[in-house]
């Protein structure tokens, strides 16, 4: 009953959506109020009817109901709670549902917190999000419904995947849709202003929180599945440049990218037809993210599905709401006239230099991702494309990057004196060499992408420190004063700093180790004495486990005793690995054990990884600077302006 229950209001959802989709639409363009009015509690009821959608669901797996298809095929009496939970979304079917909850739960928060939108923006906003969720509530129900009854029940399930069974894939999914579909109010806010023909500074204002709210959550979700695919797949990487990473990072890098020019929309009125361009392409390349995992188009490890039909529905989707809004955009584009001017050197040149870098960034690694499918289609060759076309072609323009950002951020708006700005910068500047000096000998001098690194990060920090005193008068008493968009920002640009810091070090000095060890013989890597005292055979509860004992000496002295297993679960019929991994604050020790041998002992992999936890440090330093500028009052107070009033009459929060 209450499966049937789950389906019904699925189907009801997509009714709502309907309503919420036709009738505020209407309204807005007629200048019916009460139509517009619909919009609001349609989006609320959406909401309701899929949480209960998706609590059904939930249920479904929590209590073992191998009469539904999808419960069947991803779970297993014996799988611990929290994975019977988590793998509700933990497949195609699931992680879909969990998709449009998402996209409900934030038109419900756009018809919640938007009451001081006017009327007819905020109908069309609120028409286009539920648009969005008709396309993938058919979608789902079409293809790829969750509810799908088994006629003969069996009694057992046939589990879930073994690599998906890990508390980090417990929460880097729902992240990385918030973030996703995050982006889909920047899109509705971009096509809504498009049908009414109008950018200025207080649409800036409205689209930038949601924006930041996105950028934030994906920046998470990219950092937790990083940190995941570190230490549960056993090769000692953070990074593959598999297609389905990429398809996170490029919405990632065009997000920041609007994030930056709808600061020039809000303080200048510039830039407001490439702005509105980005916000429709960062959901874009959500979508084409969405395509790539579900479609089978493009081989990855992290593949959801491999239907044809539902790549194609994927595909049409993509198609109506990008294309769509693309040719509005092409109509409309030519009324969007900037007012503000500003000279060559000025924050506001900065600021399109960084949304440069990074479009263009975020377009290398689209070519890179899709080139091998391009290639077969039209050229019948099979290749792939690896980190090394992905780090020549990408870094550059990251570096670019992170040499421009400290000097933009300190230029005044309109027009500026580059030697003043520099000269602000110059202590900054000079620490930032000698750090990466010092990271460069302590490697002996065999890598400069110690100091290139090192030296990169260390100006980002220190750059952001030198705004923030420079903005405080220089006066430590001030700096409590000082709006908490200033402190966000400062904290996500120094997060790009240690993440840059963390990446360098740890390419340039990882230290790998490949061998058989025997029990109880001692090995030494990178200066640290190893040894795999005993292996022993422990009962899981859904797996059978060989666990190592192995004891890490560093001049005798004992550091660590570390674990690390090799599983196999029966169900599945599935290995994996589980590293080891002692952390300190300067580097990782990661230990993999891997099958026996014929002539005794077991494979060992040792990997010495320094500063590696800086990487994912680096990035919460970026989410909670995006959290910082979220909190700022002023955010709340510009985008709850009442219409009455002809223009703000406070600052607005700082870039």
């Amino acid at each position: 009953m209450i499966n049937e229950l789950g389906h019904f209001a699925l189907i009801l959802a997509l009714g709502v959506a309907l309503v919420q989709g036709i009738v505020p639409l209407v309204g807005a363009h007629k200048g019916w109020r009460g139509w517009m009015a619909v919009g609001d509690p349609a989006a609320i009821a959406q909401f309701l009817l899929l949480v209960a959608s998706f609590a059904a669901l939930t249920h479904a797996f929590v209590v073992s109901d191998f009469s539904l298809k999808l419960v069947w095929a991803n779970s297993h009496t014996d799988k611990p709670m929290l994975y019977k939970v988590t793998g509700v979304w933990g497949n195609h079917e699931g992680s879909m549902l969990l998709w449009v909850l998402i996209l409900a739960l934030f038109g419900a928060a756009a018809a919640f917190f938007g009451g001081a939108l006017p009327p007819r923006l905020r109908a069309r906003v609120l028409s286009v999000q539920a648009w969005i969720g008709v396309a993938f509530l058919a979608f789902i129900i079409f293809t790829s419904n969750p509810f799908t009854r088994l006629a003969e029940p069996p009694f057992n399930g046939e589990g879930m995947n073994p690599l998906l069974q890990d508390p980090g894939l417990a929460f880097h999914p729902p992240f990385l849709y918030l973030g996703y579909v995050g982006l889909s109010m920047a899109f509705s806010f971009a096509v809504a202003a498009l049908l009414e023909g109008r950018v200025d500074a207080a649409w800036a204002r409205w689209v930038r929180p949601w924006t930041l709210a996105a950028w934030v959550f994906l920046t998470i979700g990219i950092a937790l599945g990083s940190w995941w695919a570190y230490y549960e797949l056993g090769w000692g990487g953070f990074w593959f440049w598999d297609p389905v990473e990429n398809a996170s990072f490029m919405p990632w890098l065009l997000a920041a990218a609007l994030l930056h020019s709808a600061v020039v929309v809000e303080k200048r009125e510039s830039l407001k037809s490439w702005t509105i361009l980005l916000s429709i392409m960062a959901f874009g390349f959500s979508l084409i993210g969405t395509f790539i995992v579900r479609s089978g188009v493009i081989t990855s490890v992290h593949s959801f599905a491999s239907d044809p039909s539902r790549g194609i529905f994927i595909l049409g989707i993509l198609a109506f709401f990008v294309g769509g809004a693309l040719t509005l955009y092409a109509f409309r584009a030519t009324s969007m006239q900037a007012k503000g001017v500003f000279s060559m050197v000025s924050r506001e040149t900065a600021l399109v230099v960084n949304n440069i870098l990074l479009a263009v960034a975020a377009l290398v690694v689209f070519v890179g991702t899709v080139w091998p499918l391009v290639a077969e289609m039209f050229f019948g060759r099979k290749l792939s494309v690896g980190a090394p076309f992905f780090d020549q072609a990408f870094t550059p323009f990251m570096i670019i990057l992170a040499l421009v950002l400290p000097i933009g951020a300190m230029m005044p708006w309109k027009r500026a004196r580059l030697g003043r700005t520099m000269r602000n910068l110059v202590p900054a500047f000079v620490l930032a060499l000698a750090i990466g000096g010092l990271a460069w000998s302590l490697e002996s001098g065999n890598s400069l992408m110690a100091l290139i690194a090192t030296f990169l990060g260390s100006w980002l920090v220190l750059g952001a420190a030198t705004e923030l005193w420079t903005r405080a008068g220089r006066t430590p008493s001030r700096l409590r004063r000082l709006p908490r968009a200033d402190w966000g920002k400062a904290t996500a640009h120094s997060g790009l700093g240690i993440t840059f810091i963390g990446i360098g070090l740890l390419m340039a000095g990882s230290v790998e180790n490949i061998r058989v060890a025997k029990l109880g013989e001692p090995f030494t890597v990178d200066g640290y004495q190893i040894t795999l005292d005993k292996v022993q055979e422990v009962q899981g509860p859904n797996y059978m486990s060989s666990t190592g004992t192995m004891t890490v000496k560093q001049d005798g002295k004992l550091i660590a005793t570390m674990h690390p297993e090799k599983r196999v679960y029966p169900v599945q019929r599935m290995p994996t690995t589980e590293a080891a991994i002692h952390t300190t604050f300067l580097r990782d020790i990661y230990l993999v054990i891997g099958d026996p041998q014929q002539d005794g002992g077991y494979a060992v992999r040792t990997y010495i990884k320094p500063f590696a936890d800086w990487i994912w440090a680096g990035a919460i330093i970026m989410a909670l600077g995006g959290l910082l500028s979220l909190s700022d009052r002023r955010y709340r107070v510009a985008a709850g302006a009442r219409k009455a009033s002809p223009a703000p009459t406070h600052a607005t929060p700082a870039e």
